[in-house]
């Protein structure tokens, strides 16, 4: 019987791509039984992993999750949730993953009503509380530590994996069926990723103009990103710059339209001001796609030497940093094949395997 229950409500964005990949791993591995939670709506893709399933109509950020996802695990010995919400009320050994603290790092993010009532006190909580954290990033286990009071001895770094759903692509091919898809046509700059304002959406659009303005650019920038509110917000930004039809909207996409945005791309950009790890930054490279990034939170150690890096909050950086990369041949080839080793780094095995160590550790399993 399985003594080790993991809450995979989530399967969407980087969290559910964390949490799919540890499923994936487990079950490759072969090292742990293992019970699932999720939603109703996730069964048929979890089913294929052979785990047992519990259901739950709780939702994320939820006083109702508070209750079920604690009930649900109470006949285990270990439960994992890789969020920070955990149940508070868990009396046996408790596992949690903090991705990052954009809730509470984040000027905008750490005023809202969310941050201060929810957030901050739950991941304060859940920071004395787990028995053991995992995190994504040594930045993210430093904050975790310097933030919430964290015992530094009780957190685990493993390091996000490239999902299986991520591979290179022809990129005259890709280009052509993503213009197809989204309406639009010739090359393009891409974004990926949520639209809230840590992501800094905002500057790139700022730098994109200065781009245009200089006649330097003919791309298009496509955006895919699934926040309706701030996809209004954005839009008028764009309006205002005179940048209506040159940049793409795309809303939510899926797995094989991301792949070959990716893959059809002459240049991802992410100019976040914060990330506890940075997905977009991996999934590009391992698509044979360059990034320019922001330098600053944990995109650095994510991205290494294979990206081209600017200043977040200076939009003629960001600017130059695009210029850089697509005005020299020499240079975007060396950023695609620095970028393509750089993500071989990112070992789905070891992932798992960090995490079993652990599993194991408090289920005093002997390997």
């Amino acid at each position: 019987m399985s003594r080790l229950i993991i809450d995979a409500r989530w399967l969407y964005t980087g969290l559910g791509t964390y949490t799919l990949n540890l499923i994936r791993g487990l079950h490759d591995c072969g090292a742990l039984p293992v019970t699932l939670i999720t939603l109703p709506e996730h069964r048929a893709e979890l089913a294929p992993f052979g785990y047992p399933i519990v259901l739950s109509n709780a939702r994320l950020y939820s006083l109702r999750e508070q209750i079920e996802i604690a009930r649900a695990a109470r006949d285990y010995e270990v439960l994992h949730v890789p969020h920070y919400n955990a149940p508070v009320r868990r009396r046996k050994t408790l596992l949690v993953t903090i991705h990052d603290l954009t809730h509470l790092l984040d000027e905008t993010m750490g005023r809202t009503l969310k941050s201060r009532i929810y957030a901050r006190p739950i991941l304060q909580h859940v920071a004395r509380r787990a028995d053991h954290i995992f995190t994504v990033s040594e930045y993210s286990k430093n904050r975790i530590v310097e933030q919430l009071g964290a015992d530094p001895r009780k957190i685990t770094v493993t390091y996000n994996a490239v999902p299986p759903h991520i591979y290179p692509e022809p990129r005259d091919e890709s280009r052509a069926r993503i213009n197809q898809a989204f309406g639009f046509s010739g090359h393009y700059l891409l974004f990926v990723g949520n639209l809230k304002p840590h992501k800094n959406v905002s500057g790139l659009l700022k730098a994109f103009a200065i781009l245009r303005q200089r006649g330097k650019l003919d791309h298009k920038l496509l955006i895919i990103g699934d926040d309706q509110h701030g996809r209004r917000r954005l839009a008028g930004e764009a309006a205002d710059l005179k940048l209506t039809g040159e940049v793409i909207f795309a809303g939510k996409a899926g797995d094989d339209d991301i792949r070959r945005a990716y893959s059809g791309a002459d240049l991802n950009v992410l100019p976040s001001f914060e990330e506890g790890f940075g997905f977009a930054v991996l999934e590009s490279m391992a698509c044979g796609t360059p990034v320019a990034c922001s330098k600053a939170a944990a995109l650095p150690e994510v991205a290494g030497e294979a990206a081209e890096y600017f200043t977040p909050t200076k939009f003629d950086s960001i600017a130059a940093a695009v210029e850089r990369v697509l005005h020299s041949q020499h240079r975007w080839r060396e950023l695609q094949v620095l970028g393509v080793a750089q993500a071989a780094r990112f070992d789905r095995r070891e992932f798992a395997q960090k995490h079993i160590a652990v599993y194991r550790e408090f289920l005093q399993v002997v390997p």
